[in-house]
């Protein structure tokens, strides 16, 4: 009689289980420990550059708009793209939680790679101002926050190559093909913590949203939080989003719906114009 025989089925069910969770473990502590190798290398792809433009967006849940925002993009220079945005909560949310935002940020036309950032938040009771300095080995944040007449501040720095932040990751990732079914994976720095993008293209959709209707590519993005030793971590607060930017040769976000600690939400294209009016 075979060893196979004398083994009770339930005692080798078990046996199986346990094996196969262990070989997934290896898996995803190599894929941990390994990260780095996963990531999209590739140069700026091909795709046309986008052209200057203002887009109003608003952003809410649930159908119900709590804030508005407006961004221009530009080329100030043959070197330089450049994002300015502004943003406020309306309506009653603003009565319960006010603020009013700024954002610029500077990045290289030619690697698409970012030079700085210059995030302001104004809330009810305090001002934070975050300036992030970006350099081929890494980036250095600085933050002060104002609160009642006194000042705190605090510098980080984060060494790490091929860092994004979230302008010049959207220039990246649209100058590449996006065919059907693809992932890219890319280190975005966002005021003060980096993250592991992985944004996989689902297909292609038809969307519409105020701003009209579109032909439209859908992504799928994941983040992970990186820590002080590149160790991966869930992010807290952010679950999953969906974004739909067109499919032309434009490639302009139309939506984004996010699911977050407190549920899905949502920002949406409601106007665009582009300054050479073509």
């Amino acid at each position: 009689m075979s060893v196979r025989n004398v083994v009770p089925r339930r005692l080798r069910c078990w046996s199986s289980h346990w094996t196969v969770i262990v070989l997934l473990g290896l898996c995803s502590s190599s894929f941990a420990a390994d990260w780095p190798s996963t990531l999209t290398r590739e140069p700026p792809g091909n795709f046309p550059e986008l052209r200057p433009l203002r887009a109003n967006y608003r952003f809410g849940w649930a159908g119900l708009t709590a804030a508005t925002g407006e961004v221009h993009f530009t080329a100030p220079s043959e070197d330089n793209f450049q994002l300015d945005g502004t943003g406020q909560t309306i309506g009653f949310v603003r009565a319960l939680w006010k603020l009013d935002a700024k954002h610029h940020a500077v990045a290289n036309s030619q690697t698409l790679r970012p030079i700085e950032t210059q995030q302001t938040e104004n809330y009810r009771n305090k001002k934070l101002v975050t300036r992030l300095s970006f350099t081929n080995k890494g980036v250095t944040s600085a933050r002060t926050e104002s609160r009642d007449g006194s000042t705190a501040a605090k510098t980080r720095h984060f060494d790490f190559t091929d860092l994004f932040d979230l302008h010049s990751a959207m220039l990246y990732l649209r100058s590449q093909p996006l065919t059907d079914s693809s992932v890219h994976r890319v280190v975005v720095y966002a005021t003060t913590n980096a993250y592991l993008a992985t944004v996989t293209v689902v297909g292609r959709d038809e969307i519409s949203v105020r701003a009209g209707s579109y032909k439209a590519i859908k992504l799928d993005l994941r983040l992970s939080r990186v820590g002080k030793h590149l160790e991966l971590e869930p992010h807290r607060k952010f679950r999953r989003a969906t974004i739909w930017v067109s499919d032309d040769r434009n490639r302009i976000l139309l939506r984004i719906e996010a699911q977050i600690f407190v549920g899905t939400v949502f920002a949406e294209l409601q106007s665009v114009r582009f300054d050479d009016a073509r």
